[in-house]
């Protein structure tokens, strides 16, 4: 992010931002962080959204969403879920859930998905909210067991898995989202150049075929609709963060 804030704005030079460096890092680390994400950069367009998934291990004595949610409000500060580590996209999925559902679960970092899922795989802790790329191979390879998904309506790769929100919790909403920005300054010509040639490619079923068997929603949209979802996405974190007291410390 500093590097590109620094790099010369004449488009080319272009960064993937994402849900952290843009929308929870401001949060989280508040007058430290070493650049402003509204300031510095300027929106190209959002390419898509991942859904994160509430995942047990097939092991799991859960059968739903609301057994965990249950299980957990009889034994607060009990049951352990793993993520990539502190301030990672999970980390603060799940807090924000748990402070919808009103439970305390205990947040147990690791060093990357990797070792978190070998732990979950194996019903050393209990729950996950990761991002689906990361985990549909372990879905079909019958080892972990979606619960619910967190974005605004059910994924095309998990149609019988149901949203959070379906299942009694109105309005919650997360995702895990990547979007183009580029360095301030750079002319709206350019900008308008970048958005409508990325957006080509999205909707072109052969070049985003990757994205698409990862279960990305595609998006693609205008340089002011990119803008106008960082700062709800900004304003969603602040309060997670807040209400959730969570310190990278």
């Amino acid at each position: 992010m500093e590097e590109v804030k620094r790099a010369k704005p004449d488009g080319y030079t272009l960064m993937l931002g994402h849900v952290g460096t843009l929308a929870v890092n401001p949060a989280l680390f508040g007058s430290k962080l070493p650049y402003d994400p509204n300031a510095d950069f300027a929106p190209v367009t959002l390419i898509a959204k991942v859904p994160n998934i509430i995942t047990i291990s097939e092991k799991s004595q859960y059968k739903t969403l609301a057994d965990l949610v249950a299980d957990a409000k009889k034994n607060p500060g009990k049951i352990n879920y793993g993520s990539a580590g502190n301030g990672s996209a999970g980390h603060l999925a799940m807090e924000y859930f748990s402070s919808e559902a009103g439970i305390d679960l205990v947040h147990v970092p690791y060093k990357g998905s990797g070792p978190m899922l070998t732990d979950l795989i194996g019903d050393q802790i209990q729950a996950t909210f990761n991002g689906l790329p990361s985990l549909i191979g372990q879905f079909k390879g019958k080892a972990l067991r979606p619960l619910a998904t967190g974005s605004a309506e059910r994924s095309k790769m998990l149609s019988n898995v149901p949203t959070i929100s379906e299942l009694g919790y109105k309005g919650f909403e997360t995702s895990q989202w990547y979007g183009i920005i580029v360095p301030a300054g750079t002319p709206p010509a350019i900008i308008e150049r970048l958005q409508k040639d990325i957006a080509k490619g999205l909707n072109s079923k052969e070049e985003s075929k990757r994205m698409l068997e990862y279960g990305a929603v595609l998006i693609g949209d205008t340089p002011t609709q990119f803008s106008a979802f960082i700062k709800s996405e900004q304003a969603r974190w602040a309060k997670v963060v807040e209400k959730a007291k969570i310190s990278l410390d």
